[in-house]
């Protein structure tokens, strides 16, 4: 695609009623065209009939509708899938993975934001990877398109119910492109989702979670993982940057913004040894007392490279149980998809490092890289 040519999947409702209007065309015809692209699938703009012929000449001249390359599809043993994806305009070298967890009613997609991730999580195999590029929004929605299509081929009524920006990357290091996603993911003439299905995971990128104050209405997820700075600075260095109580109060504002019914969830992996201790669960107990926020144990999946280890589950029920005796409501996720390595913290994709000015970083100085929350469409 060339470079002067929109994608069409990187326009939200706001970018193509700018396009429309420099045009002098009626904003609602933006609805139209979500729906042909969304609803009926369709990536050809001559065939969008209800557009003047015109118009279609003018939009087709414009832009393009590439989606990502899907690579591979794996199915693991419990019905989860793994699809590795190669992004638009990137060399063969990058690839990423995109997962999607059906479960009763729900299909919940878990979505890569970025090629690899710049922040190094001791616990997370994508971390270890270093960072290679930020994905586009045509990447990231383009996830979506297409495993919704290959669930219509499965012949899955049901769709795409939940997307947990929860895969490959750090999204709020890719602030605006993860912005017009989500904005496609509510959009009714897009997915359509409820905003409580939509769900930002972040390792704690302040000026993020505070961009997001207005801008968007997705829920937030914060891969917490400890309850004292020592530990979690550790295990997650952004913490060094952005130490637990400046997160809170970011992500405590963020929850104000959307009203009393609405809550936080806290990711917090267990290691064995680490973290998983009678103490450590006083400890978060302690921590997250004014958080109005769900608990999400996540035992820890194993990575390659890594000497943790899952604690037992006597030990995961036990940090639970000090945690719902205190009145915090807490959950043990249910590992899914791990003979695929599709489980949390396992993604990889393809990465070849070094190919951007965003490298891993150790986060122990001042250095980290830029929050990016402006975006235009030319």
């Amino acid at each position: 695609m060339s470079d002067s040519r929109l994608h069409l999947f990187d326009l939200n409702r706001e970018a193509i009623e700018g396009l429309l209007a420099r045009r002098d065309v009626a904003p609602w015809r933006a609805s139209q065209i979500l729906k042909w692209l969304y609803h009926q699938r369709e990536l050809d703009v001559a065939c969008m009939t209800n557009l003047s012929k015109s118009l279609r000449g003018e939009i087709a001249a414009l832009t393009d509708a590439q989606l990502p390359e899907v690579l591979e599809e794996r199915v693991a043993a419990d019905g989860v899938r793994k699809f590795l994806m190669r992004p638009i305009g990137l060399g063969v070298s990058q690839a990423i993975e995109t997962v999607l967890i059906p479960d009763g009613s729900r299909n919940t997609l878990c979505v890569s934001s970025q090629v690899g991730c710049a922040l190094g999580c001791t616990f997370c195999a994508t971390g270890k990877q270093g960072f290679s590029a930020h994905l586009r929004t045509a990447d990231i929605i383009g996830q979506a398109w297409l495993v919704q299509g290959r669930l219509k081929e499965l012949g899955d009524s049901r769709g795409i119910t939940n997307v947990v920006f929860m895969g490959m990357g750090e999204p709020l290091l890719n602030f605006e492109p993860v912005m017009r996603a989500v904005d496609l993911l509510l959009d009714d003439c897009a997915f359509g989702l409820a905003n409580h299905r939509v769900t930002i995971s972040t390792a704690g990128l302040v000026p993020g979670i505070d961009a997001m104050i207005g801008r968007t209405s997705s829920s937030l997820a914060i891969s917490l993982h400890a309850a004292t700075d020592e530990l979690r600075s550790q295990l997650v260095p952004i913490n060094r940057k952005y130490p637990i109580s400046r997160l809170l109060a970011s992500a405590k504002a963020y929850l104000g913004s959307l009203g009393p019914r609405r809550r936080l969830t806290m990711e917090y992996t267990l290691i064995r040894g680490v973290n998983d201790s009678i103490q450590d669960a006083k400890a978060l107990v302690k921590r997250l007392a004014d958080v109005r926020c769900n608990i999400n144990l996540i035992p820890f999946n194993p990575i390659e490279g890594s000497d943790f280890e899952r604690p037992i589950m006597r030990s995961i029920r036990d940090f639970q149980r000090v945690l719902l005796d205190s009145g915090l409501a807490s959950i043990v996720r249910k590992t899914r998809g791990d003979d695929i390595d599709a489980a949390c913290g396992q993604l990889v994709g393809g990465v070849q490092a070094g190919r951007s000015t965003i490298r891993t970083q150790s986060f122990a100085s001042e250095q980290i890289p830029t929050v990016a929350v402006a975006g235009s469409f030319a």
